[in-house]
This record gives structure tokens, sequence and C-alpha cells, in this order.
């Protein structure tokens, strides 16, 4: 290969550098807008223009780290020019697809840990093939593999998580100690001493301990700040706490909300110093071995023994990276997404849970329960009554939309930007490239364990949320060092025409990620109706569930409609694509019944009258979609598992069933859409009608099972999907009779109920 194909290398490098950018930050503004977004400290843009200057100010402390991409992984005096390249392609490549992989599906993983083992992936594979090419033995490799700077940062990496974890657990239980929930009052008491800590911690390892790394800071300058350090510090603290005081005594303002924003300046600002050598650092030290070729005698032999020599980075190159990662910032979607699964885990009140739980997370809760039910008993009742009374959390005073409640108070707000800026900064000024996710993730965590958000209701979820997103980071190191691996030898055995199959393949993969994350904020929009506006009227909230019961009515009828035809047609596609749907549809109810116990709890404490039967809204409910949820997932395996097809006699028989079905879905829907009952006892009439045609059609179902034309599972499906069909509209009819009794819309309906069988 010419000189010349290696400048269109350095070329592609620098576009990768940009789409790395893109990628890397979607998936690190977790790092530093989860607290200030789920405390909800600031309106949205203040935050975001706080945390894009941070940034600009982080990128121009980071040419201390960029050494870990050059020298870091391996021992660039033992490669080409050429061999160098292919490595850095190959990394940019698979850091590229990796992060956008997590970033479609919400998961925070590590910049760092995934540009780590891409480059140690794809520097074994250029090793694995000199040595093939040079007869030499696996025993080379440790000269090409710097194994022991490896070492140091993967233990670095996971000594964080164990770090983070208990020092925001620790932190945090001792601040809500001081604060309790109810904040406010002993904020004036004591909060500026507590604030002049946080701001002068926070201080010290931005300014003080991240100013060894800083493009433009003197040699004489750093090392004046170091040997000031605790004076610095003091002034620090003393300032910030008499501006504090006079802030709390004279103005009531509320000094938790610019901490919070000065934290989130400055993790904003550590993310932007830590990690801007896992997008841009590969690119840079490609474009060093080009330059360093180019300058020799002969450019495609000689060995790049100059790359580990310290280079000094140039300071409009870095704010350039900035400005691009600001504007990302502002204009990815998928970085919401990633932020949404991180405070979801924190969140301060039960809601929806995200995650499932698995036996592992079971058998985590149950371990944890009994540790911590033996270690209560070697503390005095006094005790845990007074820790128990500082812990309790406040209970919230209005029904509001899941989007205007925060996920958490200003206090775990503040501890959680303050320890996750000290770990993540103190590993700057070391040159460890530890991983920013995993600090702040972590240290969210401990907060949250500590706040008892974790509570019964909802540690399960939780835990299965952690140990996926953990799981996902342990992925990330293998599928890293996996995809670089086959990168750097595809390109390294076809050269060009290996590149761009690579590349058509990435871009690919890319534009299905793209299609894929759409589609889930498109379902994730269709959720969004069913959360209740901000309301403190209980006959307002009350409608509101109905209206929000009219919109999943619909969605279960246009279900049902199709998953029946496809049922007939054995069309195992269509009833793929209908059982994907039912999870959208249970989130969806339980969205709703998530909101009639907030309503409950709403009318409770303003001692508001309320029907009893508006309550069993939620029995209702639970049947009506678990019976939904049955047929389409009775029909899919049956069809699946390739059993015998529905028999003439038997379509004809459940089409009737779907006719009655269908209308009585489409007439309550109506209904409550139009706060107005009509037909209802049109829909009685057709409910009773169903119940005849299902006895007919048990006696002809009876026949059939005689004369063995309709097999034992086949059988079973008729009845499961009969009997489904006559609970879900007996549970129409009850919905409706509950709606006209919460508004009193028919005095005479309310006296001609019909009396139906307990079920």
């Amino acid at each position: 290969m010419g000189i010349e194909i290696f400048f269109i290398a350095v070329g592609i490098l620098i576009f990768f550098a940009i789409a790395d950018l893109i990628v890397g930050v979607s998936n690190d503004a977790v790092n530093f807008l989860n607290s200030s977004i789920g405390s909800k400290v600031a309106p949205f843009k203040v935050i975001m223009v706080i945390a894009s200057v941070g940034i600009l100010a982080g990128v121009t402390f980071s040419s201390g780290m960029m050494e870990v991409a050059r020298k870091g992984i391996f021992h660039p005096q033992f490669f080409t020019m050429p061999e160098l390249m292919m490595i850095f392609v190959a990394v940019m490549a698979t850091d590229i697809l990796l992060l956008d992989l997590f970033n479609t599906h919400g998961l925070p993983t590590s910049t760092t840990v995934s540009i780590v083992f891409e480059l140690l992936g794809a520097a074994v594979a250029i090793s694995v093939m000199k040595i093939m090419q040079a007869d030499g033995n696996a025993m080379s490799l440790g000269e090409y593999i710097n194994t022991g700077k490896a070492l140091v940062i993967v233990f670095g990496i996971l000594l964080s998580i164990i770090v983070a974890f208990f020092s925001g657990a620790i932190v945090q239980f001792i601040s809500r100690l001081i604060f309790t929930f109810d904040y406010q009052k002993r904020l004036k008491r004591y909060g500026a001493i507590w604030g002049g800590v946080a701001m002068s911690v926070i201080t010290f390892f931005i300014l003080v301990k991240g100013s060894k790394g800083a493009s433009f800071m003197t040699e004489e300058a750093a090392a004046w700040i170091m040997t000031h350090t605790l004076l610095i510090m003091f002034y620090i603290f003393a300032v910030s706490a008499v501006v504090f005081q006079i802030l709390l005594t004279f103005f009531n303002v509320n000094i938790l909300k610019p901490i919070v924003l000065v934290g989130t300046f400055a993790l904003a600002m550590a993310f932007a110093a830590n990690d801007l050598v896992n997008f841009i650092g590969v690119p840079m030290a490609g474009l060093h071995a080009y330059t360093t070729a180019i300058a020799s005698a002969d450019p495609l032999n000689i060995t790049m023994g100059a790359l580990s020599q310290q280079v000094k980075s140039r300071t409009g190159l870095l704010l350039i990276a900035g400005m691009i990662m600001v504007v990302t910032l502002w204009l990815s979607k998928k970085a919401k997404t990633v932020t949404e699964t991180e405070i979801s885990l924190g969140q301060q009140e039960e809601g929806i849970e995200r995650f499932e739980s698995i036996w592992i997370s079971r058998s985590i809760m149950n371990m944890a329960d009994s540790v911590f039910g033996s270690v209560k008993t070697f503390f005095p009742e006094n005790l845990k009554r007074f820790v128990s009374r500082r812990l309790k959390p406040r209970n919230p005073d209005t029904v509001m939309r899941q989007s205007d409640q925060p996920s958490f108070d200003l206090i775990r707000a503040s501890v959680n930007l303050m320890v996750a800026s000290a770990v993540v900064s103190y590993a700057t000024s070391l040159k460890l490239p530890l991983s920013t996710t995993y600090v702040t993730f972590m240290v969210a965590m401990g907060s949250s364990f500590s706040d008892q958000a974790w509570g019964r209701e909802s540690a399960v979820y939780r835990i299965t949320g952690v140990l996926t997103v953990i799981g996902g980071w342990f992925m990330t190191a293998f599928i890293a060092f996996v995809t670089a691996f086959v990168f750097a030898w595809v390109i390294s055995r076809f050269e060009v025409i290996g590149a761009v199959v690579l590349f058509v393949l990435a871009g690919y993969i890319i534009w299905k990620n793209k299609q894929k994350h759409e589609h889930r904020e498109k379902e994730k929009e269709e959720i969004k109706i069913f959360n209740m506006k901000k309301i403190t009227d209980s006959q307002m909230a009350i409608m509101n569930t109905f209206e929000h019961m009219a919109h999943l009515l619909k969605e279960i009828r246009e279900s049902f409609d199709v998953a029946f035809d496809a049922l007939f047609e054995e069309n195992l596609e269509q009833l793929a694509r209908e059982r994907k749907k039912v999870k959208h549809i249970q989130l969806g109810a339980n969205v709703i019944m998530a909101n009639i116990f907030k309503v409950l709890r709403l009318q409770q404490k303003r001692d508001a009258r309320i029907s009893f039967k508006y309550a069993q809204t939620i029995r209702r409910l639970q049947k009506l979609s678990d019976g939904h949820r049955d047929t389409v997932a009775r029909a899919y395996l049956h069809v699946g598992n390739k059993h015998s097809g529905l028999l003439d006699s038997q379509i004809e028989d459940l089409k009737k069933i779907k006719i009655c079905m269908l209308d009585i879905l489409l007439k309550v829907e109506t209904s409550f859409k139009n706060r107005q009952i009509r037909d209802y006892q049109n829909i009685v009439d057709q409910y009773c009608y169903m119940r005849k045609l299902a006895d007919h059609f048990n006696l002809d179902q009876i026949e059939r099972i005689r004369s063995e034309a309709s097999k034992t599972r086949l059988s079973i499906l008729f009845y499961a999907i009969v009997g489904n069909c006559l609970m879900m509209a007996k549970q129409n009819i009850k919905l409706l009779e509950i709606f006209n009794e919460s508004f009193k819309f028919d005095k005479e309906l309310s006296n001609s109920y019909v009396k139906l069988d307990s079920q």
C-alpha cells in the first residue's frame, strides 16, 4: 500500500472522531445530568447551559490523558505506522458501533472500558499476525502489549465501582441524618457549613487536582496551586459559608440549588477532562503517527517509538471537540434515553419500574434482608427509633404528572455530584482513566440505597436494573475486545476491501439501531398519554382515569381484531407483533392503576367522599388486561408450536364471539371518551347474547371432542378464548357501572344494574 492510502485513513479517523464524540456524549451525558435533571433543580435549558460551559472548560484539562491512547495499552516502538493505522481504524469503528448499541437500549456503559479493551483487542490481533509472519511464539505477545498498564487501568476501574458505591451510601446516610427529608428548617441552621464543605471539596478536586493536566496551565502556576492547596480550600470554605449564610438569613434562598448547579458544572468539567481521550485520543494518536512517519525517509517501515514521548495537545483542537460535544448534548435523543434509565433506578417514589424481577435479584434481596435484620439486633431500640425518624420520607401532597415530580430531592442530588466529582477528578489528576459512568452510576445507586429509595415495593426491580447495567459493563469489555480483534484482523488480511466491507456493515447496523430507537421512543410517547396531569380535585382526577381507560380499550380492541384474524390465518409473524404490543398495553394499564392509587391517597388526605366502586376499577382493569394478554399469548404459542389449526366450525364460532366483543369494547370506549353513557342496555344484551352463544358452542365443542375432530390442545385454546372474552365483556359492563356511579350520569341506570355472576 502507498503512503497516500494512509492519508485517507487519517481522514477516516477524523470522521470517526466526530462520530465517536456524538455517540460517546449520548452515552455519558447521564453522568453529569442525572442529578440536576432528576431533582429538577432548575429549568432544563438552564441545566444544559451550565453543563455545556462545564464541558468547554473541561476539555482543556484533558491533555494529560491523551498518552493512554498512544502508549497506555501497547508499546508503539514495536509497530510501524501502517500497523498502528489498522489498529486505530478498527478501534474507532468498533467504538462507534458499541456505544451506539448501548445508547439504543438506554443502558449507560463505560467509554473508558470500551476504548481500553478495543485497543487491547486490535493490538493483540496485529501482534499475533506479526508473530505468525515472523515465525515467533505466543510468549512474544507480551513484548507488544503493555499488560502491566492495562491491568492497572482495569483494576482502577473495578476498584472505583466499590469506592463509588460505598462513598455515595455513607455520605448520603450522614447527610440525611443531619438534614432529614424535611430539610428546609435544618438548612438554615447549619446548611452554610455543609455548603462550604461541598464547595471546597468540589473546588479541591476540580481546580487543584485537575490543573495538572490543563493544556493552558504553566508549570509554575500548577506548582503554586499545589503548594497552597490547604490555603485555597480554607478560603473557598470560608467565603462559601459566609455567602450561603447571607443567602439563607436575608434572602431565604435554597442554597442547595447553587450547590447542585455548581456540582453539575464541576462533573461536566471532570467528564470532559477524563473522557475526551476516549473519543479523540485514538484519532489524535493516528494523526501523530502519520505526521511522524511522512517526516522520515522510510514512512512505511519506520517504527513509532515517537508516540512514547509526551506530546502537548493543542487547546484549539480540544475546544473544537468540546463544541461538538455541546451540540450533541443539546440535540441527542439517545442521551435522554440513557439518562432516564439511571434516574428511574434512583427515584424516591414508587412507580412503574422499567425492569422485571429475576431470581438473582430476589436472592440478593432475601440475603440483604437477612443480614440487615441480624445487624439491627446489635443496636439499642432508642438509636434505631432515632435513625428511623430522621430517615422517614415525606409523602407527596398532590397528584401530579410523573414528569412534574422530582425523582429525588436536592440533598441527594448535591451528594451525588459532590462525591462523583471528587472521585472522577482525583483519578484524572493521577492520569488514571477510570470510568466516569461507573463512578456516577454507582454513587447514585449508593445514595439511593441509603435514602431508602429501594423500598420493599421496588428494591427487587431496582436490583435487577443495576445488575443489568453492570452485566452490560462486563459485556462491554468482551464485545469490545472480540469485535476490535476481528475488525483489525479483517483490515490487516484484506486491506482496503476489508475496511470498505466493515464500514458498510457498520453503517447498516447504525441505521437499524436508529430505527429501533425511534420505534421505542414512539412507544414511550404513546405511554405518556396515560400520565395524570397535576391535579388537586378528585373528581377531575377520576374523570382523567376513565379518559385514559378509553384509550386503553381502543388499543385492546384494535389488538384483539388483528390477533383473532392472525389466529384464523395461522399468521405467526402478525401474532408475534401483537404479542409485543401486549407489554405496551400492560404498561398502560399499570400506569392507570398507579394513578388510581394516587387519587385514592389524595382523597383520603382531603377527606373527600368517594364511591367505593371507584377503587374496584383496579381489579376490573387487571382482569381486562390479563384476559387480553392470555388470549394473545395462547394464540401465539399455539401457532408457534405448529399445533393443529382451528377447525372451520371453530373459526365461525369465534368470529361471532369476536364481533360481540369488539362491539362492547367500542361502545364502552365511546362512553368514556364522550363522558356520556349510551347503549348500556344494548351492551348488557350483547353480553347475554355472548353467554348464550358460549353455551351453544360448548355443546358443539363437546361433540367435536367426542368425534376426535378437535384435539386436546385445540380444545383448550378454544375454551380459553371464549372464556376470556366472556370475562372481559363482563369487566367492561362493571367499569361502565363504576363510571356512572362516580358521576351519577344516569340515576335510572343506577337502579337497573344487571346482577352478573360473581367473577
